[in-house]
Parts: structure tokens; sequence; C-alpha cells
């Protein structure tokens, strides 16, 4: 509860955990002698006691006080059971709000505020600045491009031809692999399954449809069925139940291509009016400096995305909403598109990869349901599958708003002046 300051209590203190000075000591010396061990002690104590243990034990090993990773307002009963092991407390992001943003997608349709969780200066206020431009201009178009959650088995083959009867193998069985996949799972569906071929290594690509969830769980539970079929039927080997074809955690040109998650378009119709004084540039300038800066200069890198911050954005949202934080390296591999029109300009930005949800995982932690609730997306959608969507939606919508930002204040050179304000250092 709150006291009448506002603020939170210490969920892991002694004096609400029921602190026991007799028997503390007693489990720090078992944790040093190795009778018993961190991740052991919910088996012995309640949560928030475990929590409040480790942690103090934490305290004397290294000669460090951790007052404020002991602080929290979240309900740790779950957490500790499916979000997190050997918790001491939490790390706490400040959490900033942009907009609000009009979309127009086919999922998302309204304004929204947008919760962005960093620790980076200057990156709300820019969020904020495209979110003004966009609704100035009636608000972004958003479209979902493709909708699938991928994991590939990697197989071992006895030579090149046992490789290629393995890929036909898997095509002839598609239906079979199908029903077995969907028997693991009442929610998922298998979308489609592609092989690839490297020597005599066969890798195949599953796709979900996970509805709601992220989905990562429950395609990997069903794939792994999956490839004890493919393995008894064609006697390859199962090497590992993910070959990197998937791809997972790594930025990868296949799921650029192929799509991986949620994959989501957005883009709006800026005037010369909106362009001057919202971002203080002009079309040309605009233009020139995505041109030149996310497409000649990424290519000249070899970056595998073509944008100014995609991924900022993604992160920032990540955090805040519960998603798994790893994911949002996909953002990374955005394309952000300037077209000259007679009345300006057409700026879109193109996210083939967003893994997201808004049941499971970090969705049910406290604060980031309050962050879904104010996106209202948390929880199953109607039909399943249409928050997961329209959450993509607004991920690509406030995507856009940083990039419009960015690559307004990288136009009229005023990115250092910005920072300089904000006392970034």
């Amino acid at each position: 509860m709150a006291d009448e300051s506002g603020h939170r209590g210490n969920r892991g203190s002694g004096a609400e955990a029921g602190h026991n000075n007799q028997r503390d000591p007693i489990i720090h010396d078992r944790l040093r002698d190795g009778s018993l061990k961190l991740y052991e002690l919910e088996k012995e104590l309640t949560p928030i006691d475990a929590i409040r243990v480790r942690r103090e034990y934490i305290e004397q090993e290294t000669g460090t006080t951790l007052d404020n990773v002991g602080t929290f307002s979240i309900d740790i009963d779950r957490v500790v059971k499916r979000n997190c092991e050997n918790m001491i407390g939490t790390v706490q992001v400040p959490v900033g709000v942009a907009g609000p943003i009009r979309i127009n997608g086919g999922h998302a349709q309204g304004s929204y505020w947008l919760p962005l969780a960093t620790t980076e200066g200057a990156l709300v206020a820019s969020v904020n600045r495209g979110c003004s431009a966009i609704t100035k201009a009636g608000g972004a178009d958003a479209r979902i491009l493709h909708d699938g959650m991928t994991r590939a088995p990697v197989f071992a083959t006895d030579s090149v031809v046992h490789a290629v009867q393995v890929c036909d193998w898997v095509t002839v069985h598609r239906d079979v692999l199908k029903a077995t996949a969907e028997s693991t799972t009442s929610h998922g569906k298998l979308s489609d399954i592609v092989t690839f071929v490297a020597g005599t290594s066969v890798f195949v690509r599953l796709e979900f449809d996970t509805k709601d969830a992220m989905g990562m769980n429950m395609v990997t539970i069903a794939s792994a069925k999956v490839a004890d079929l493919i393995a008894q039927g064609t006697g390859a080997r199962l090497i590992a139940l993910s070959g990197n074809m998937d791809t997972d955690k790594k930025p990868a040109a296949i799921n650029g291509i192929m799509g991986r998650g949620r994959s989501v378009v957005a883009g709006v119709a800026l005037s010369h009016d909106i362009i001057a004084k919202v971002l203080k540039t002009d079309a040309k300038s605009l233009h020139e400096v995505n041109y030149r800066k996310n497409l000649v200069g990424s290519a000249r890198a070899g970056a595998m995305g073509f944008n100014a911050h995609a991924a900022n954005v993604v992160a920032a949202m990540f955090i805040a909403c519960g998603q798994d934080a790893a994911h949002s390296i996909d953002g990374s591999t955005c394309i952000t598109t300037i077209d000259l029109t007679e009345t300006g300009v057409y700026v879109a930005v193109t996210l083939p990869s967003l893994p997201i949800g808004t049941v499971g995982g970090g969705t049910s932690v406290e604060t980031q349901q309050e962050c879904l609730k104010l996106l209202g997306v948390a929880g199953s959608g109607t039909p399943p599958g249409a928050n997961a969507k329209k959450f993509a939606e607004i991920i690509g919508a406030a995507v856009l708003a940083g990039e419009l930002s960015l690559l307004g204040a990288l136009a009229a050179q005023h990115l250092a002046r910005a920072h300089q304000q904000l006392g970034r250092g």
C-alpha cells in the first residue's frame, strides 16, 4: 500500500516479511557452508522472506547496500515462479509518456499515450515531438503484414542425398506434422514449414500462429514433438531444437525477409507546413538525410537495418510493457523510407520482426500490466490475437514517431543542441 506521501512501502523489508533475528543468521551460515543453495530458499521460506534473506546474504558477501533494489511494489509470488530465479529485488527504470499519437490501423484505431521505459534522456521528448507531427497530419497508417513465431530444429544427415530425402519427407508429411504440433497446445496453430539444407545439416523452420502470446514456450514444446517425429521418420539425428534459422535474439536477414513474430508497417503523409513548424526543416532535407544516412550509410556499413534508431523506441516500449527485452534487437532490422510528394513527404517504417505478446511472460507483472492497460491491449483479445496485433501497430507508429523526430533533428542540425539542453553528457 502507498503511504500518505504516495510512496510505496518496502515489500521486501524485514518488518513486513516477518524478519526472524534468530533464524536468518542460521540460514546465512547454511548458505556459506553450501548445505543450502541460494535457489533453494523458496523451499523453506515464503517468497517475500526468501527475497529478503537472499538480498541480505548478498549484501554481507559483497559489502554492498541494496536498499533501493529491495524496494518494490509488485506482488512477487508469481514472479519468483515464472519470471525470475534467485530474486533479490527489482531495478526501477523511469517510465515517461509520449503522445497522444493518432493511429489509423487495421487493429489500433484512435489516440494513444505511449509508455516508454528508458534512462536515455531526450528519447521521450523526441518521440513526443514525432507524435505531435503524426497527430497533426491526421494520424499514422498502420497494418500487420505477417504474423508467425518460429522455431527451427537442426538435424544431422548421412549425406546430401539423405538431407534432401529428409526435406521431401517433411513436405509429404506436412499434415501429420501439423496435427502433432497442434496436439500440444489449445491456442497455437502451425502455419508454415520451410526446410533449408547446408551440406549434411537440415533446418526445419516451423512457424506458428500464437494468438496473443509471444509464444516461444508454446512453439518450443510443439517443435520438440515435431522434431521427434521427423527423426523417427527419416533417420536424421536431432542436434538442437533451435538451429539458429529461427532466428532468436539476433539480427538476421531471414527474419527481415520472412518475418518473425508480428511484421508491421506504419506510415504518415506530412505536409510542408507540418515539416516546417514541428520538425523545423524542409521536405528535401528530410529526404536527403534519410537517403544518405539510413539507406546509403547503412548499406555502406553492412548494417542489417536501415533506420535511425528504431530499436531505441522498441526497447523502451518492450521494457515498459513486459516484453522480452532481448527481442528488442529485432527492432534494429527496421527499414525507414521517405518519399517526396507534391505536398511534402510520405514517411514509413517497416518492422519485419516484432516478437511480442499481451499475455504470458512479463506481461503479468503489475507495473508492466498497467502499461499494457494504458494502451488498451492487456490480456487476450477478441478474437484471439487481436490485442497482440493492435500492440504491434502501436509500436510501429511509435517507431515512426521516433524516426521522424530524429531525422528532423539531424536535418535541422539540432541533434547536439537538443542533447545539451536536456543535460545529456
